[in-house]
């Protein structure tokens, strides 16, 4: 989830558009075997139309659980992901909106249990990064809706899915590498995903006695969407790791199967990191 060099020379990045990428993402190995991990689990993924997210609706359809993603805008990408999920014999249900509105993030809530009577996990995955240069190009405009997308969600999603949670439900936030060291050209983007690691971490404390497990996952450099939305040069990306190469959705959703089934029954508060060797402080 981010690039060290070669600043874009646009401002913006757009996530989505999966379908026009080349080469596209693998977002599930043919050999992956379901094992009913997940049987009858209802799962709600916000940014679950493409990348990360989407191979985590896979995979999570493929160990049995029912899903709804949240989406904004990307209508085609969002389809295509129901249709992946209704292959594996699941139930989706899309929602699109912006995630910013602090209503919207009940609604979403509402719409899941309204559509499945039930929700036991909730993956907190919807992002936004600008790179820049320098501290002082990045304009309020910019913090607020980086701020906004990337840590004010996950508060609100969560607050109101705790109505419905119960023991032995769980929670799972995406973080990344650039939480643990930092990245010069993504200076807001970073400090929001390190604010992931704190809310986890805090929240975990706080919702033990209830037996509700609260856990992330901080990728590094997969490819996804928001990667050659975000920048002109992708042509070395992923290429400083130890291992060569940036990873795929593939390689980082097993880690949201693991976190949410009864696997981790004794983890809380913890985060899984998936970089490509990258060694990072937990």
């Amino acid at each position: 989830m981010d690039k060290k060099k070669k600043i874009p020379k646009q401002s913006q990045s757009q996530p989505g558009k999966e379908y026009l990428m080349n080469p596209k993402p693998k977002i599930i190995r043919n050999d992956y075997k379901g094992s009913g991990k997940l049987k009858n689990k209802i799962a709600l993924i916000t940014g679950g139309d493409s990348g990360i997210g989407r191979s985590i609706a896979v995979h999570f359809a493929r160990e049995g659980a029912k899903i709804a993603i949240v989406y904004l805008k990307e209508d085609k990408d969002a389809n295509n992901t129901k249709e992946l999920v209704e292959a594996e014999g699941a139930e989706c249900k899309i929602i699109e909106g912006d995630l910013r509105n602090a209503d919207f993030c009940k609604k979403v809530v509402e719409q899941c249990i309204k559509e499945f009577a039930g929700l036991n996990i909730v993956v907190n995955n919807a992002a936004m990064q600008f790179p820049k240069d320098s501290l002082s190009e990045i304009d309020d405009a910019q913090l607020e809706k980086t701020f906004e997308t990337n840590i004010y969600t996950y508060f609100r999603v969560t607050k109101a899915a705790l109505e419905y949670l119960r023991e032995k439900d769980c929670i799972i936030n995406t973080s990344s590498v650039t939480a643990y060291r930092g990245s010069e050209h993504l200076i807001d983007y970073s400090s929001t995903k390190g604010a992931i690691v704190s809310f986890t971490r805090a929240l975990a404390k706080n919702l033990a006695k209830k037996n509700i497990r609260v856990n992330g996952v901080a990728p590094g450099p997969i490819w996804t969407p928001l990667i050659p939305a975000t920048f002109n040069d992708v042509s070395d990306f992923g290429k400083d790791t130890p291992m060569g190469r940036p990873g795929q959705p593939c390689e980082v959703a097993p880690a949201y199967v693991f976190l949410a089934s009864e696997d981790s029954s004794y983890i809380t508060g913890q985060f899984i990191h998936i970089n490509g060797g990258e060694i990072v402080g937990s």
